[in-house]
């Protein structure tokens, strides 16, 4: 059945080559590269290649919260280029119990207290949580507002090179630069296993920074949709045309504005590229039953026609029955999850828990 279904959605294929090659494990590497360069020209755009120094200052101690369960800090991270310098503030919280604790690295829409960030509940379960907002490395004004943070100090402009990076790349930038401060600064933290968590355009982010860096051990996609885990080609949910209606088309390259309309499904790369890009990694996309725009039988079935990746590569991808996921599902045997609930479109506490829940088992 399921099988039946993918090939009625013609995904491109994972494992061929650009000429037409079959991909083998030798060749894996070059097919990733491939993949990554259609995502850069046709959709996220091109992360500036340059030499970066990262540092942290304490701006806020380390004070107990959670009834005396961890310490909450602020600091405030300085990036360098030869742009020059930038800088953003980064919460972290640190379980007091718990040696070099794994860590979510969260992009998130605001700062902690937050109705998506149940500190305490992540930190009983023995992880460290870090919180970047994803506006103060960025804003996100729509309408190609490149005016501060991290597009300034690049010098991205209004008018932009049809393949030059957008503000997605920019977060997934940004929170590469707060994984490098946790690698040099923070002996305190198992920076092996960091796991990278966004919702909806920041789940699009989370996939696009693991994508590029591999250095996070995983990757979550909560209710990520149309440019993260959901097809982009023949999809149910979001379109082109809605980016570009609502000013959001600047969180892409300019290129992705060419597929708007009739050629919405002539794009020459999809959302399975993303995720494949994880492999061998640990990658977690949770959906929501009610969230039509972002599409949640296509975010399975983009998963599931992703894994082929894990299984070149040695490793169980998503593991699952012949059949549509229902609500309540919890698709974890693999390194791939799907987890499914009920409701809408929300990072909510069974989410949380679901992705935890993963991680406790493969983490150890």
């Amino acid at each position: 059945m399921l099988k039946e279904i993918l090939l009625k959605k013609a995904y491109l294929p994972i494992m061929e080559m650009n000429d037409g090659s079959a991909v083998t494990r030798d060749s894996w590497e070059l097919r990733r590269k491939e993949m990554r360069e259609l995502l850069e020209k046709y959709s996220y755009g091109k992360t500036p290649d340059v030499s970066v120094t990262v540092t942290g200052q304490l701006k806020e101690n380390g004070k107990y919260t959670c009834a005396g369960k961890c310490t909450e800090e602020r600091i405030e991270l300085t990036y360098t280029t030869q742009y020059g310098k930038g800088s953003f503030p980064v919460q972290i919280f640190t379980p007091c119990k718990v040696k070099n604790p794994p860590v979510f690295l969260h992009i998130a829409f605001g700062l902690a207290p937050h109705r998506y960030i149940p500190v305490e509940s992540i930190i009983d379960s023995g992880y460290a949580l870090v919180v970047v907002d994803y506006c103060d490395m960025v804003n996100d004004n729509l309408f190609g507002d490149f005016s501060d943070g991290v597009a300034s100090h690049f010098g991205t402009g209004e008018k932009r090179g049809d393949e030059e990076w957008g503000k997605i790349g920019m977060w997934a930038w940004g929170a590469s630069r707060v994984l490098d401060y946790l690698i040099s600064e923070r002996s305190d933290f198992d920076t092996k296993r960091v796991a990278v968590i966004g919702h909806s355009r920041l789940g699009k982010t989370a996939l696009w920074c693991a994508a590029q860096d591999e250095r996070f051990a995983a990757a979550i996609s909560n209710d990520s949709g149309y440019g993260g885990a959901a097809s982009s080609k023949y999809g149910k949910g979001e379109r082109v045309d809605d980016f570009l209606r609502v000013g959001s088309w600047d969180w892409y390259c300019e290129n992705f504005k060419k597929f708007k309309g009739p050629f919405e499904d002539e794009k020459p790369y999809d959302q399975s590229f993303l995720l494949s890009l994880i492999a061998p990694r640990y990658l977690l996309v949770g959906s929501a039953e009610l969230d039509c725009g972002a599409d949640p039988e296509a975010e399975f079935l983009t998963t599931l026609h992703a894994s082929s990746a894990w299984e070149l590569l040695g490793k169980n991808g998503l593991l699952t029955e012949d059949r549509m996921p229902e609500p309540g599902d919890f698709l974890g045997e693999g390194n791939v999850l799907y987890h499914y609930r009920s409701g809408t479109h929300y990072l909510s506490s069974d989410d949380w828990s679901a992705y935890i829940r993963f991680l406790d088992a493969k983490f150890k």
